[in-house]
């Protein structure tokens, strides 16, 4: 039986995009990275096709010319995208490589989330209708975005611990560390994951287990900053704010203290304010928004409950005469399932307020949605009667995510355009033939590095966008610096990057034709120069 409902869920993210495709009046294997509005996907593609052809790309990845320390990774972690790696280290790496990984990984996680945790038919039924309606969970699994394989990790995360819960196995604790270690390396704020292995250590070990916990997060904190100092190159901006420290050497406790209050205070309002807007006109953060809290809301609430249960039946227990072998099993049941709500619950409010001090609200806002995948998990274990929980969850997400999913670049999937892809196909033979992968004077390097112009001026002094999307046909190991065209205008003429792609047409260009730099290729929308 649990095989069964295992192969079940399994199936039910191929179904999830095969629908999600059959509702545009297409096929999965029609999705295509090159016609996404996503950039950070091609960053995050190119990075994995340089390790996998090379051990690392062999140019510079980095906006406004910056570089890592030590190899060419931007400003991510490049453990975020591991099982891309492996995938294209068994498989080869090509663009349909990240979906088709995505979609495996995803299936394969749920099958091991039944295996583990053996839900009932209901909680399945449940878990497969909320996970259906939450349209993100499946256009993630159809893109170059790695939140996906945070999505992953999460479900992973809490079969194991519940079945670890079930039956405490040293082994299980150990993979809960591992997990929550990794989870950390690709995401700072998915610490608050080793909490709940850092309390099921304590309790199992006492203060040995505390000494333990300590000693794993302080290592795992320590070759996260190693990775963010060496490995990482700089931002346009800072990827997350730290003034809210700052103010606490700088004012003093009381006055750091009121400086955060403060910034919760417009920040807390400007998060409200967006999920009015999203419930109103379907503002995609806003949305993201609404989902969180309505997630929380459901997940506190059923905590309240669970702990007044379960103090009940400790009461009940004390009371009676005879011991209860029945009440015992009750009670223990209700504290496993209590220590994941509860902290899953502690994990959403933590990360509220890492949000609203350390995030912009918009770019943020998609680093909910791991919580959201998370939270639908935990609900579907729920004991549920009338299933309120489950309607307003799934009202909230057909509302939010379906009815008023109005905004193209968090909703639409890029799909193959025969004018596209001739054009794709012709740039991919212009790079082939022009750009040469210097190897042989210290890797990586600018020589093997592209300029990605990001905006530039057109004629009539309006900005445009640079296609960027065509230097995904650049060879095998070639690093792409996104630069600002303030940057370009600033530093022309000292450039470091051996080559610069930018608009067709547009000031840039000009500026190229006009220092005599030689032209490797041209179409109406995008321009390659040569600068050295």
């Amino acid at each position: 039986m649990t095989l069964t409902q295992a192969v079940l869920l399994a199936l039910l993210p191929v179904l999830c995009c095969f629908v999600r495709c059959a509702l545009d009046g297409e096929v999965i294997s029609s999705v295509w990275l090159p016609n996404s509005g996503w950039n950070d996907e091609l960053f995050y593609y190119k990075q994995v096709e340089g390790i996998i052809h090379y051990g690392y790309p062999q140019g510079y990845f980095g906006f406004n010319e910056s570089h890592a320390l030590n190899l060419s990774f931007a400003a991510w972690s490049p453990v975020l995208v591991f099982p891309w790696v492996i995938w294209g280290l068994i498989f080869g790496w090509n663009l349909w490589s990240p979906i088709v990984c995505n979609i495996v990984l995803t299936s394969l996680v749920c099958f091991l989330f039944v295996w583990l945790v053996k839900p009932t038919w209901k909680q399945l039924g449940i878990l497969a209708l909320l996970l259906s309606l939450y349209t993100p969970f499946t256009w993630y699994m159809l893109s170059g975005m790695a939140e996906i394989i945070c999505f992953d990790m999460v479900i992973l995360f809490y079969a194991l611990a519940i079945n670890y819960l079930d039956r405490k196995r040293i082994r299980k604790l150990v993979m809960l560390f591992i997990l929550g270690a990794v989870m950390t390396l690709m995401r700072p704020y998915l610490l608050l994951f080793l909490l709940l292995p850092s309390y099921l250590w304590f309790r199992r070990a006492g203060w040995k287990g505390v000494v333990g916990s300590v000693t794993v997060i302080a290592v795992t904190i320590g070759v996260y900053a190693y990775i963010k100092h060496y490995l990482s190159s700089e931002y346009f901006a800072p990827l997350f704010f730290t003034d809210w420290v700052d103010a606490f050497f700088e004012r003093g406790i009381f006055g750091g203290i009121r400086f955060c209050i403060t910034k919760l205070h417009y920040m807390s309002k400007s998060f409200f304010e967006n999920m009015a807007e999203g419930a109103r006109a379907g503002v995609t953060p806003g949305a993201y928004f609404c989902g969180y809290v309505a997630i929380f809301c459901v997940l506190a609430g059923q905590s309240i409950l669970d702990w007044r249960r379960f103090r009940m039946l400790g009461r009940a227990s004390e009371d009676s005469v005879v011991r209860d072998e029945e009440n015992v099993a009750k009670r223990r049941k209700l504290y496993n399932r209590l220590v994941i709500q509860i902290h899953l619950t502690f994990s959403f409010v933590a990360m509220f307020f890492a949000l609203l001090l350390m995030y912009k609200l918009e770019e943020g806002s998609r680093h909910l949605l791991t919580f959201i995948t998370a939270g639908i998990f935990v609900i579907a274990l729920m004991d549920t009667r009338y299933f309120k929980k489950v309607v307003l969850v799934g009202v909230a997400f057909a509302y939010f995510y379906s009815y008023m999913a109005v905004e193209p670049l968090y909703y639409e999937l890029p799909y193959r355009q025969e004018e596209r892809v001739e054009q794709f196909a012709g740039w991919k033979e212009v790079f082939d033939i022009n750009l040469e992968l210097k190897r042989d004077s210290g890797v990586p390097n600018y020589d093997n590095s592209v300029i990605w112009v990001f905006q530039d001026e057109t004629s009539d002094g309006s900005l445009e966008f640079t296609r960027w999307q065509l230097l995904y046909a650049l060879p095998e190991g070639f690093g792409i610096s996104c630069c600002t065209h303030e940057y370009i205008f600033e530093n022309f003429g000292r450039l470091e990057s051996k080559y610069i792609a930018t608009l067709s047409g547009g000031r840039i260009d000009r500026m190229c034709m006009d220092a005599g730099y030689r032209e490797i290729g041209r179409d109406k929308e995008l321009v390659i120069y040569r600068l050295r």
